[in-house]
């Protein structure tokens, strides 16, 4: 392995997980539903205080599932931020939904729950927030919009495990939550995700869209003779395998957690000064918020341009990235979404961010050099911009 070479992000192991895998096998069970995944929901249904969690075979999965459960029909509309990943969209696209795209919050980048209540047309079903970063969303405004409204709320909490808004657990203060462990969130099972669910009636329809549309579960539970098909509904839970992976990290994901923050708090202070010298903004943390360290970001000053910073960081042979590409701007965006307003700072907020890499085992030694390489990066970036005649 080259010891300078800084990766965006390292998979971290607990070192439980080939055991538990082992134990699996042992046990004769492969398929899903087994033992470990009964643990996995167990340990997500006390967490976030969902009447059901459903282990699925990825976050997009989950949030396919709350599509079907809320019986989205073609023409109906789901107010969403544009700077999100596709699946955001996507989900809801596959039932013929339309999303309609609203700006986001200059501070944490979540949607701007000022602006929801303008958007909402007598076709709008659905609000979905995305926790960006981990950080919450503004809840109690946006469920009370709902609320209002006769909306249901699907959290898009794929980067937000562990983290929590006034002392609930993102993913569960909605109707619905969807949670990714995707290899590069905090807690892994290289691919995977949950569907969680507020409404203990709406579990047992869950249940059947996660099993192809049966009551295979019913029937595991001797609750019926036979499972036959019930409803509209397709495979989307994963193999036990996947499962004994994740519970080793579900496990230890209060350590990995705190290792995360850490982490964060450590590039937060070494970069206040640069931030001081108005090259860039850090990230903004609201009090009743309090995050799981997922990622680090920076903002760029407007007029300096990103790319060569970027192109800076790589010849030092540290893997530092933008994010997303705003959904409203992609022709999927165009064909299948609308935009409600100006969406200034989706826009301008994405030409502007980089995102620094950050994993459990990461050395105090390798952030300093991403700060030292980032600082000279931006000073030269800022510098052009004075010479030709910028901010």
């Amino acid at each position: 392995m080259n010891d300078t070479h800084i990766p965006f992000n390292r998979p971290h192991m607990t070192g439980k997980e080939l055991h538990y895998i082992a134990e699996a096998h042992a046990g004769g069970r492969l398929a899903g539903d087994g033992p470990f995944t009964r643990r996995c929901h167990g340990w997500l249904e006390a967490r976030s205080g969902s009447a059901r969690a459903l282990l699925t075979h990825s976050c997009t999965a989950a949030l396919e599932m709350a599509a079907l459960l809320l019986q989205i029909q073609p023409g109906d509309e789901i107010i969403m931020p544009s700077y999100t990943f596709v699946s955001t969209a996507n989900a809801f696209v596959l039932r013929g939904g339309v999303p309609v795209f609203v700006d986001i919050r200059e501070d944490t980048l979540n949607l701007d729950e000022r602006l929801i209540e303008a958007a909402i047309t007598p076709r709008t079903r659905a609000i979905v927030p995305v926790h960006y970063a981990g950080v919450a969303c503004e809840m109690d405004s946006i469920m009370e919009v709902a609320r209002r409204h006769h909306l249901k709320v699907v959290e898009d909490a794929a980067q937000g495990l562990m983290a929590t808004y006034k002392g609930r657990a993102l993913g569960g203060i909605g109707d619905f939550g969807a949670y990714s462990f995707h290899e590069t969130k905090n807690v892994i099972s290289g691919e995977g995700g949950a569907l969680l669910v507020a409404d203990p009636t709406q579990a047992l329809n869950a249940e059947i869209i996660r099993e192809k549309g049966t009551d295979r579960s019913r029937f595991f539970r001797g609750e019926v003779d036979k499972y036959t098909w019930q409803s509209m509904g397709s495979s989307f839970l994963p193999g036990e395998l996947t499962a004994a992976f994740l519970w080793a990290q579900l496990e230890e994901a209060d350590r990995i957690t705190r290792a995360r923050l850490a982490l964060w708090d450590r590039y937060h202070r070494m970069l206040e000064p640069l931030e001081a010298t108005g090259v860039l903004r850090r990230p903004i943390v609201p009090d009743d918020c309090q995050h799981n360290g997922h990622l680090y970001y920076v903002l760029l000053a407007p007029g300096i341009d990103r790319q060569p910073v970027l192109d800076r960081l790589r010849e030092n042979d540290i893997q530092a990235v933008f994010h997303y590409v705003p959904l409203h701007t992609s022709p999927a965006g165009m064909r299948h979404g609308r935009v409600h307003g100006s969406l200034d700072v989706t826009e301008r907020h994405s030409e502007q961010l980089i995102r620094l890499p950050l994993w459990v085992d990461m050395t105090a030694g390798q952030q300093e050099r991403v700060v030292e390489v980032l600082t000279a990066a931006a000073g030269t970036a800022r510098q052009r911009v004075r010479i030709s005649g910028g901010v």
